[in-house]
């Protein structure tokens, strides 16, 4: 660890999480947000089902951690929506099982600390025929995976009802996505992986999150101290000569101003 220490956010999932870095993704978005506030950790494991995931939540997340993390955003459900294969091999796990599997990673999350709060992402929506076509340029990768968007969404209400029983704050992916008339084209990199204009959607979601939950102390970026922000006889010089600017809590470089 570096110091000083910073409040510390998980992401803990699948493809949605691990991709979550690239092209604009909701992860690096959350990373620039609360650059200076807080450390992102990217802990995503692409093809990973609820069921794989709960055999290492323990390594993943150790109870004697001499660190906790402050936030786990958890994301599981569209590969365990998949139908099954005739093999019995593939990512499928049937709906009972998916329920019980993410209740137990919520189980565990929240015996690793009081502090430790935890952030549910359900099952999005897919283009069944932007994944088809996808298939192809894949080299067949999805091609015996029957996903389709009803199944998501059995998986995605699973989950928030889930979350209302054992009190976990829960994210609706997959209304929140569909709420945009244009969703299907501009949502997805390949029909399943999210774009950087559904990223955007994660993202907004997830800040409302942190910005409505009553938690002690707030997790939301506005309200969390900037690291080293006071001012210096260091920082650039202003134009009147004599004073200097501020720069710690500036982001020009951003093209959306996050609420």
């Amino acid at each position: 660890m570096v110091g000083p220490q910073r409040p510390l956010f998980v992401l803990f999932g699948s493809s949605i999480v691990q991709l979550s870095y690239s092209d604009d993704g909701w992860g690096a978005t959350l990373a620039d947000i609360y650059s200076r506030k807080a450390d992102i950790l990217l802990r995503g494991y692409s093809g990973w089902n609820s069921r794989r995931a709960l055999q290492v939540v323990n390594q993943v997340f150790p109870k004697d951690a001499s660190v906790q993390p402050s936030l786990v955003i958890v994301y599981f459900g569209g590969n365990d929506s998949v139908g099954p294969h005739s093999s019995g091999l593939g990512p499928h796990v049937p709906l009972p099982e998916y329920i019980e599997n993410m209740r137990k990673i919520a189980i565990h999350l929240k015996s690793l600390s009081e502090k430790t709060r935890i952030i549910f992402l359900s099952c999005p929506p897919v283009n069944e025929e932007m994944i088809h076509e996808s298939n192809s340029r894949y080299g067949g990768i999805f091609c015996h995976l029957d996903r389709t968007n009803e199944a998501c969404q059995r998986y995605s209400e699973a989950c928030l009802e889930l979350c209302r029983e054992i009190d976990v704050k829960a994210i609706d992916l997959w209304s929140a996505i569909q709420k945009r008339d244009d969703w299907m084209t501009t949502s997805f990199t390949d029909g399943i992986h999210l774009s950087s204009e559904g990223s955007k959607i994660v993202v907004e979601e997830i800040l409302k999150v942190l910005k409505e939950a009553e938690w002690e102390p707030c997790l939301h970026w506005k309200s969390l101290p900037t690291e080293f922000s006071e001012d210096s006889p260091c920082d650039p010089v202003a134009s009147d000569g004599k004073n200097t600017i501020n720069l710690s809590e500036l982001t020009f470089h951003t093209k959306i101003q996050w609420d």
